[in-house]
């Protein structure tokens, strides 16, 4: 049978979409019957507690894959150290990766970190909930932190270039009451967007395999912890790279499978105009036991419907294909604060920034933004909206736990769908696991350790407490995700929350970096305060909006909102007025990196060859377009698609087309844009390898030679002389015009 706005040869050509031909449980109660009726009248899940996948491939996948990348990235790094000279086993090595990465790794490092499970799963929630919008604001959204980042990042190559931690710039700053505060809001940071990675990939690997939330949640983590703590930040790196291109291999599968292979625009667009037109009667008739009202299960007690059929409420004219959509736009707020916590707090991004080389700080943050982009934006726009076109019986609960894309994959390419987005769920988890893992492990030896426990602690101290927080971390977050799930927690309802959390740190942090009035003291209260009445303005949102606090009425899009916003305004509020008017400082941001100390003598990436006209000209470059693309992205082109209302077919095509080449030519860049920057590594490490197979003496000489010609310390003791830092851009436009 064909689907009814199909032709007859359009689905069939895919023999997993035709898998369950059966007849259905009741005859098809509305014309047009929807597409995929006959396979699941009556069901109320899509999964129904069934597996596509067998637990061994679950495990196999779990616990292989992450055996497979330990052994290959700790061969890769031992490889690179041996023939080319690089990765020494220092502690400064470990946790900066040398300082000397270039812009193509960098990108692609910033993608595969930024790449969370939430960035596959709840990115097709949101299509699924809102239509086109919500792969638009989830992806625009999360695009513009890193954008932004990469000026936080150049100012870092600057005025701070010997840092391991954001905390160790704010305590040479600010002082010991600023790096607690800020060092508590880091570490909220990393739990959370931990425990995101936790919660949806469990989640999924049980939907899909069978394999125990509570097993999959403790199994996870540890294959992250094999590779991170054998190599450190240079193997995380390096595996992020390979990570990246699966997930955009996988990517690119899927959407080639939905708009190529088996539709095509014009026929999902014909699907979702369909599944809009059914009145809210036919709807339960269709989500139903029998085929009739009495046992439907269209809504749930409190009348709030569970599944893709009816108009959208909220959006122009009931539609999926439209940008005009309140909740849509009420989600796109709520991420664009709650991310800009979870960059510019998280330690992993200071720490890419910290490892890249000045001249590819800036290009790598902007390169990194508009490559991610893709992944949510082409994954959603063909998975999640397949997932409401299609109209197949995903519930809001699943939706809600992630499992739009697993269960569309499912019905277009059997259980090798299922495989796919396994893997690639598998490979966000891994990437963006091991940077929270190393971020974890940076702060607490060296805002920890070193700073309150052993102040003369060594290299090799430091490399062991970073390797030991790094174990202990992965068990913590598997145990602590466990918790979220049994406290009803899902992922759509912590990503949503993150903002409240960490949103009142984002703006003390950015002062930090660019403005030479900002005041510790208001920092400080700014972080506190802001957070506090964070949480007290979501707490009596929710209750005036439903007249009672449950975990459900704490996660809609308006109490949510509310919390998101007054963290990060009233943090920037207390922040300039305390600064400004109550304690105004006038910091010598030339003086910023004289307080902060290396611990050994590896001081690759700090020397004098650092031209600080070139990281001026890379701060107007950086500001320039960082700027201009967040204006196109939140702006400029949501308000260029509002006059479309309803999209026409052929609008959508075109919709559908960009997101399509976006997914291309970002998958290209990321994939070919590092190796060819590598060359000449690569070329010396193969002439090793294959000097060293042909028994050619010297071989490995070029490794001892780095030893030997490593700098001189850089240590408490000794200091050597550093080229003085500039102000920030900011200030410098001040001091010039004054």
């Amino acid at each position: 049978m064909a689907h009814p706005l199909c032709g007859a040869n359009t689905t069939l050509q895919f023999s997993s979409v035709i898998k369950n031909m059966a007849e259905p449980a009741f005859s098809c109660p509305v014309d047009p019957c929807p597409p995929t009726f006959d396979e699941f009248a009556g069901s109320t899940s899509y999964f129904g507690g069934q597996p596509p996948l067998s637990q061994t491939v679950g495990y196999l996948v779990v616990i292989g894959f992450g055996a497979l990348f330990s052994v290959f990235t700790t061969a890769v790094v031992y490889v690179d150290k041996l023939f080319a000279g690089n990765a020494n086993a220092t502690s400064e090595h470990f946790n900066t990766a040398g300082r000397t990465v270039k812009t193509g790794l960098t990108a692609s490092v910033i993608v595969s970190q930024w790449t969370w499970a939430a960035t596959l799963l709840q990115s097709s929630n949101v299509a699924w909930n809102y239509g086109v919008s919500g792969p638009f604001w989830y992806a625009s959204g999360a695009t513009i932190q890193v954008l932004l980042f990469g000026v936080l990042a150049i100012s870092l190559k600057d005025i701070a270039p010997s840092a391991h931690t954001m905390c160790e710039i704010v305590r040479a700053r600010w002082g010991k009451s600023a790096h607690i505060t800020f060092l508590i809001f880091a570490f909220l940071a990393n739990i959370i967007v931990t425990s995101m990675l936790l919660l949806g990939g469990a989640a999924t690997v049980q939907a899909l395999t069978g394999v125990r939330y509570e097993l999959a949640s403790f199994l996870i983590p540890w294959g992250v912890i094999l590779y991170t703590s054998a190599g450190g930040l240079k193997a995380t790196f390096m595996a992020s790279y390979f990570h990246t291109m699966i997930i955009f291999a996988v990517l690119l599968a899927m959407i080639t499978v939905v708009y190529i292979k088996v539709y095509s625009s014009d026929q999902i667009y014909n699907y979702l105009a369909q599944t809009v037109s059914y009145t809210p009667e036919e709807c339960e008739l269709i989500w139903s036991e029998d085929g009739t009202a009495e046992t439907s299960f269209y809504t749930n007690d409190a009348g709030v419907k569970q599944y893709a059929c009816g108009s959208v409420p909220g959006n122009n004219g009931g539609s999926y294909l439209t940008m005009l959509s309140s909740d849509g736009l009420m989600f796109g707020i709520i991420n664009i604060v709650g991310n800009f916590g979870t960059v510019f707090v998280d330690q992993s991004y200071w720490q890419s920034a910290i490892a890249a080389r000045p001249e590819s700080a800036a290009k790598g943050y902007l390169l990194g933004g508009i490559c991610w982009f893709a992944i949510p934006f082409s994954l959603a726009t063909s998975l999640g909206l397949t997932s409401t076109a299609l109209m197949l019986p995903i519930n809001k609960d699943e939706a809600g736990s992630g499992l739009v894309p697993p269960a569309v994959a499912d019905y277009l390419m059997g259980t090798a769908g299922s495989a796919l987005v396994l893997v690639m769920l598998f490979m966000a988890i891994v990437s963006t696991g091991s940077a929270e893992s190393i971020a974890v492990s940076s702060l607490v030896a060296y805002d920890i350790y070193r700073e309150y426990i052993n102040p003369e602690a060594t290299g090799q101290q430091i490399l062991w407490v970073s390797r030991v927080v790094i174990v202990v971390f992965g068990i913590f977050m598997g145990l602590f995700a466990i918790a979220l799930n049994a406290m009803g927690l899902n992922l759509g309802w912590v990503y949503l929350f993150m903002g409240v959390v960490i949103g009142s740190a984002v703006i003390p942090l950015w002062n930090l970096m660019t403005w030479r009035k900002a005041s510790g003291k208001g920092a400080v209260i700014a972080a506190w305060g802001g957070f506090a009445l964070a949480v007290i303005g979501w707490l009596v949102g929710a209750k005036i909006q439903s007249g009672s606090v449950t975990v459900a009425n704490l996660g809609t899009n308006e109490v949510m909102l509310s919390g998101n916003l007054i963290a990060i305004l009233s943090s920037g509020i207390i922040h300039y007025v305390y600064s400004a008017f109550i304690d105004p400082q006038d910091f010598d941001f030339a003086t910023l990196d004289d307080n902060i100390h290396l611990v050994e003598q590896d001081l690759r990436g700090l020397g004098d060859e650092i031209n600080k006209d070139d990281i001026r000209r890379s701060k107007r470059w950086i500001i320039r377009r960082g700027y201009l693309l967040t204006f196109i992205l939140i702006l400029v082109w949501p308000i260029l698609s509002v006059p479309a209302g309803v999209f026409t077919q052929e609008y959508f095509a075109f919709w559908v087309l960009v997101s399509i080449a976006w997914g291309f030519a970002a998958a290209i860049t990321i994939s070919v844009l590092p190796l060819v920057e590598s060359q000449s590594e690569l070329g010396a490490v193969f002439n090793g390898m294959w000097n060293y197979m042909r028994g050619v003496e010297g071989t490995m000489r070029h490794a001892d030679e780095m030893e030997v010609a490593a700098p001189p310390a850089k240590t408490l003791d000794v200091e050597p002389v550093k080229p003085q830092a500039e102000l920030p851009f900011h200030d410098q436009l001040d001091h010039e015009e004054a």
